[in-house]
């Protein structure tokens, strides 16, 4: 990812986490956004207390971290804002 608010992307992208996986009982999204070079990088996961169909979840991880549309969205909600 670019440069941009840290903290308030890592918080749209585990928003859209739980919105998409939210049937999944117990799940606790997790979202790590740290410096990389002249950019972000991302590392997005979550924890359940139970057995879940993990390849799933996963590719539902997937799919809303290369989604171009989700992307952008967030880009705009902190791409103004960058924190240390």
């Amino acid at each position: 990812f670019p440069v941009m608010g840290r903290e308030r992307l890592a918080r749209q992208i585990r928003q859209d986490m739980w919105r998409a996986l939210q049937r999944l009982r117990g799940f606790r999204p997790a979202v790590q956004v740290m410096r990389d070079g002249g950019g972000l990088r991302v590392v997005a996961g979550g924890a359940v207390d139970a057995p879940f169909p993990r390849q799933r979840a996963e590719a539902v991880i997937r799919d809303i971290l290369e989604n171009p549309a989700n992307r952008a969205r967030w880009q705009r909600f902190a791409g103004g804002r960058h924190d240390t």
